[in-house]
């Protein structure tokens, strides 16, 4: 009997934009989608340690929570029909957030930065997060982590080396710090200290695990949904404003495709690999050289589904720290409403099939 693939939850970095994600999760679990592995950077990290850190029914409730308070800060933001003053109306929520911080997330130094002197460690950001370990500490059952109920991977730039590195509680322990390390984007976040090393947030590097997902087991067949939040396509732009946006799409979004292209590139040299092996005489089959070769061309199936955030006309460069809880449930709809149409249609969605493997194309989001 062939067995089931291994279901893997990819989540991308991308700030406020994270309550999409939340709400591809809800969809998710209306599915009885059961992610075996949850893999984040950035937001993403955060919320793959609110569902890998929590039974199944509590893992919604605990997103909302998380995702309630961060949005509580600014206290009005109505839903108007003109995109004009709606982007108005961001523009100031995302100051607000800039000026006040974020409720169980961060907040700004006081006294600034600037008054320490070179080296302190209150010198290298503007914010302090010390609210986000007290809400992880409350939100996240870390012994159930650490208890490998579900494997969980956190990536985070090394700031010695300027690596991408990545905490995996299949290698070792997991705490509070593993999850604010992989979510310490400077200059507005202080690096986090592990064990000696200094981390930031892992999308300074890439700001998609994907590549570690793929390259991180041969054997097992996957099912992978991928959710986005920065979309690598878009139109040329028309103001200082939309280029400031569009920059950012591109630079958070871009190394996805490209792991995704470089995957599927892999998967053919290996295809072609085992053809040209199975044209070899009997006499080199059986060398060391050949079975080596072998062992290298064995490919597990991989399906992947991918969702990505489609912006509101009125939103901008500062979408990803928008923290108004208008937006916030804007973000969490769209990504509902993303995975039940993904659902629906999944049997219609263009695909380049390989073997096994498939590449889906992501679905629009819904309006």
């Amino acid at each position: 009997m062939q067995q089931e693939p291994k279901r893997v939850l990819v989540l991308q970095g991308g700030g406020a934009l994270g309550a999409y994600q939340a709400g591809v999760y809800e969809g998710l679990a209306e599915a009885n989608f059961r992610p075996d592995w949850i893999a984040g950077i950035s937001i993403g990290a955060i919320n793959a340690a609110l569902i890998a850190g929590n039974a199944r029914e509590d893992r919604l409730p605990r997103l909302r929570t998380f995702w309630e308070r961060a949005s509580a800060g600014m206290p009005f933001t109505p839903d108007v029909p003109n995109s004009a003053v709606r982007s108005y109306l961001n523009d100031a929520s995302a100051v607000w957030t800039a000026t006040m911080g974020v409720n169980g997330f961060f907040k700004p130094r006081v006294p600034p930065a600037t008054f320490y002197p070179p080296g302190m460690p209150e010198a290298l950001s503007y914010y302090d997060t010390t609210p986000l370990r007290a809400t992880l500490e409350e939100l996240v059952d870390f012994d159930r982590i650490n208890a490998k109920v579900h494997r969980l991977s956190l990536g985070a730039t090394n700031i010695r080396t300027g690596e991408l590195v990545y905490f995996d509680n299949e290698k070792q322990t997991i705490r509070p710090e593993h999850v604010m390390a992989s979510g310490a984007l400077p200059p507005g976040f202080p690096p986090i200290e592990i064990d000696g090393e200094h981390y930031w947030d892992g999308g300074v590097v890439s700001n998609t695990p994907l590549q570690y997902v793929m390259q991180g087991t041969t054997k097992d067949d996957l099912l992978v949904f991928q959710i986005d939040l920065f979309n690598a396509h878009g139109a040329l732009p028309r103001t200082l404003l939309e280029v400031a946006e569009r920059e950012k799409d591109i630079r958070y979004a871009s190394r996805t495709t490209h792991n995704t292209d470089q995957a599927l590139k892999i998967h053919e040299a290996k295809v072609a690999l085992r053809a040209l092996l199975a044209t070899l005489p009997d006499a080199l089959r059986n060398t060391p050289s050949a079975e080596l070769l072998g062992d290298l061309s064995y490919e597990n199936a991989v399906t992947l589904v991918k969702l990505v955030y489609r912006r509101k006309p009125y939103e901008g460069p500062s979408k990803d720290y928008e923290f108004s809880r208008l937006a916030m449930t804007e973000h969490w709809a769209a990504g509902l409403a993303d995975l039940r149409k993904s659902m629906e249609k999944r049997a219609d969605m263009t695909c380049e099939r390989h073997k096994r493997t498939t590449k889906t194309i992501e679905p629009e989001s819904a309006a």
